[in-house]
């Protein structure tokens, strides 16, 4: 890649992802950049969590960087960590931990993830509409 990928994150259309089993998984997010679309080494997604809302029980097959932009919520982790973060707050997910977020403000959560891989995937516990599956992840996950 020879030139610098500028994407102007609030104009991406978010993708709305549900849990089928649970409707308190609930959230929308947008790649900014993956392998071949931005990126060659590393994943980024933009997302919002409505209040109330949270992304659901997951692990990522790479180590995960988020920033908090707006909103406040609790990161949970497998153990029963809990940190509460807000606007500002950076905190590092590493691989294979078990972990949710949630939107415990009265405001929408808003967060940037930095992922460590150009394309990978998170495993759900529920399963996540759309698209009817356990497994996400960047759009050339498939290689």
């Amino acid at each position: 890649m020879s030139a610098i990928h500028l994407v102007a994150t609030n104009d991406l259309p978010r993708a709305k992802v549900g849990g089928v089993d649970d409707p308190s998984v609930r959230w929308a997010g947008a790649f900014a950049s993956c392998g071949e679309h931005g990126a060659t080494q590393s994943s980024t997604i933009v997302y919002e969590i409505e209040p109330g809302g949270r992304l659901g029980w997951h692990t990522d097959a790479t180590e995960e960087t988020q920033y908090i932009l707006g909103g406040c919520g609790e990161l949970r982790a497998e153990g029963g960590v809990v940190h509460h973060v807000r606007p500002g707050d950076v905190f590092v997910i590493p691989t294979p931990l078990r972990h949710d977020l949630v939107n415990t403000g009265e405001e929408t959560l808003r967060a940037v993830a930095f992922f460590a891989a150009p394309m990978f995937t998170q495993r759900f516990d529920n399963v996540m509409i759309a698209p009817d599956v356990h497994v996400l992840g960047t759009p050339n996950r498939a290689g």
